[in-house]
């Protein structure tokens, strides 16, 4: 008889407190995820910080928080602390809080690929002493990554030339100032006569050129293809990403080295944002400091999706004249030489640049 009554007492309390626990765990439980970085380069790693502060006297037996993210931010931790699917990385931790305390977590994660990963909310199970009952509530976080394109070193671009690539990459955009009188030489074939310096003619009895000092007026556009052919329809191979992203590492690598040069710079791609879908990528040059986190922060959250045939593309690009236009293609055709003219007849230096194999037009 006793123990029935004990057991009696035992249940009744351990209903008690499960109702308790089950009640008031969540109350006046704060929870916080945040990077410790604002932005990283796709192969870097960042710091994920997890924080709980209980600030009540009640303590919380045990709180289980688990959350979905994309494998592509791959957590250096022991295994059982996450599970690996091919599209979804489940990550878990579990926590006991005393009675106003804090506890901090910081978690180790390679970038493994570029993109703009936002985590929004996280699954949240705490429980009693004896696991009798328990309680879920879903919390709402807000943490922040932006993963930029890999920057590729020099053995990694794949250029027609060298023109594009270090030092190179100023000189390129050194071009004559008519308002800098540099001096006098003898007239060549094919010297432009407003150059020609008649009073200076007369003297000597040849004919004499005018010759310029030099004045940087860089401007560069990266123009990036997500076509790997005229008429693509069908989604693109493992392989053909593969040489799209390429694509996209190339074209910050080229623009930050540019900005870094100060050139003003550019990029319009026939892809899509994932926040703008179904629009392409135009951001026209500038030498403005905020210039390298828009053009990497675009090309981080670049989608390989089509959204204009690239020759149609080039055909709205032709409204901008007298710069240095870089396009990056998987393939050439007739087409895209026609926009390929349009552009240098609009005053355009331009040169295609076949990445993944194939012919490059060099610009004339």
């Amino acid at each position: 008889m006793n123990l029935f009554w004990l057991l009696i007492v035992l249940l009744a309390l351990g209903g008690a407190q499960s109702f308790v626990f089950s009640r008031f765990n969540f109350k006046s439980l704060k929870y916080t995820r945040t990077f410790s970085k604002r932005s990283v380069y796709e192969g870097e790693t960042v710091e994920m910080v997890e924080q709980i502060v209980n600030r009540k006297l009640l303590p919380v037996p045990w709180l289980r928080v688990e959350s979905r993210i994309s494998p592509d931010l791959r957590f250096q931790t022991a295994q059982e602390e996450r599970e690996i699917s091919e599209d979804e990385q489940y990550h878990k931790s579990v926590f006991y809080l005393g009675p106003y305390s804090r506890v901090t977590r910081r978690h180790t994660i390679k970038c493994l690929h570029r993109g703009d990963y936002q985590l929004k909310t996280v699954e949240a199970t705490a429980g009693d002493l004896v696991n009798m009952g328990r309680a879920a509530k879903q919390m709402d976080v807000s943490a922040h990554l932006m993963v930029y394109p890999k920057l590729l070193s020099e053995d990694q671009m794949d250029m027609p030339s060298r023109k594009w690539q270090g030092d190179v990459l100023v000189k390129r955009w050194i071009m004559p100032d008519p308002f800098l009188v540099g001096g006098l030489r003898e007239y060549r074939a094919g010297d432009p006569m407003r150059s020609v310096h008649w009073g200076a003619s007369a003297r000597t009895g040849r004919m004499q050129v005018k010759t310029y000092d030099y004045t940087a007026d860089p401007r560069l556009m990266v123009v990036l293809n997500v076509q790997m052919q005229e008429h693509q329809w069908a989604e693109l191979m493992k392989y053909e990403q593969d040489v799209i992203e390429y694509g996209i590492s190339l074209s910050a690598t080229l623009l930050t080295r540019a900005l870094e040069a100060g050139v003003e710079a550019g990029f319009a791609c026939n892809g899509q944002l994932s926040i703008r879908p179904e629009e392409p990528v135009v951001i026209a040059p500038q030498r403005a400091s905020t210039q390298g986190d828009i053009l990497l922060s675009a090309m981080a959250q670049l989608e390989i999706k089509r959204t204009l045939n690239f020759h149609t593309f080039l055909e709205e690009l032709s409204a901008y004249q007298d710069m240095d236009i870089l396009i990056l293609s998987a393939y050439d055709s007739e087409l895209i030489q026609q926009g390929v003219e349009q552009l240098r007849a609009r005053g355009n230096s331009v040169t295609l640049n076949i990445i993944g194999g194939g012919r490059d037009e060099e610009a004339v």
